[in-house]
């Protein structure tokens, strides 16, 4: 089976390709450095020509309301090359609770390429999973100073990328699951306990203090990001894989 991973080239593309590949699959990565443009359609039908999936792993530039467009037009590109050229899966990767978060605009957008996709015609397959255990600086850098990292106490299921690239690449080898399915991590922590552990871990003397309406994950309400019955646990524990 041929697979075209778009943004084949990221944290979770190109461990895509590698499971794909090591699995007895022929996946090929495609990307903007491969000639790869979502949004004006460059070289796309030429990258689909021949493929069975495609998995689509690309991310917007930005987490404002720009991402809306973003994901408006690379979703329309994509799913009309795909039917142009007879794939017969679309495999997108999404994010736990990501309906359930309206006030952010990143996660309004990640809605409405689900939707996007859920709409067409073509059989398709959506991984929803937690943050990325990779992402944990990136949230500790958004609040904090030279003493300080400010964050909210909303419960958060860590998953490593490698968990998340694995369940992808399994479900782009198999048939459409025509709906959802949803992993994370095996723990749930609040969020600024996680941060305390990060920074514990690394010898960092910094302080970390509850601030319910920090960051990005201030305007989370409750345990929305979090897995429910019938969801995939990844077999990763943060602890573990900080170290």
């Amino acid at each position: 089976m041929r697979c075209a991973v778009v943004g084949g080239t990221g944290l979770i593309g190109s461990r895509v390709v590698r499971n794909l590949n090591d699995a007895g699959q022929e996946a090929v990565p495609h990307s903007r450095s491969t000639g790869l443009d979502v949004l004006t359609g460059a070289g796309v039908l030429e990258a689909f020509a021949g493929a069975d999936v495609v998995v689509n792993l690309t991310n917007s530039p930005t987490f404002d309301g720009a991402s809306l467009a973003f994901f408006r037009t690379s979703m329309g590109q994509l799913l009309a090359a795909a039917g142009r050229a007879g794939v017969g899966h679309f495999v997108i990767l999404s994010i736990v609770g990501v309906d359930q978060v309206p006030e952010l605009d990143y996660y309004r957008a990640k809605t409405l390429q689900e939707d996007l996709l859920k709409e067409g015609p073509m059989p398709y397959s959506i991984v929803r999973a937690t943050q990325f255990m990779e992402f944990m600086d990136a949230v500790l850098s958004w609040t904090a100073d030279e003493e300080t990292v400010r964050l909210p106490d909303t419960p958060i299921q860590p998953v490593a990328a490698a968990d998340v690239a694995a369940t992808v690449a399994e479900i782009a080898a198999g048939p459409p699951v025509r709906g959802t399915v949803d992993l994370g991590g095996p723990d749930v922590f609040p969020l600024d306990d996680l941060g305390r552990i990060t920074l514990a871990s690394r010898g960092d003397e910094r302080t970390v203090t509850t601030d319910v309406s920090a960051g990005m994950f201030g305007a989370v309400h409750g345990a929305v990001l979090t897995t429910g019955e019938g969801a995939r646990i990844a077999p990763t524990r943060y602890t573990d894989w900080l170290q």
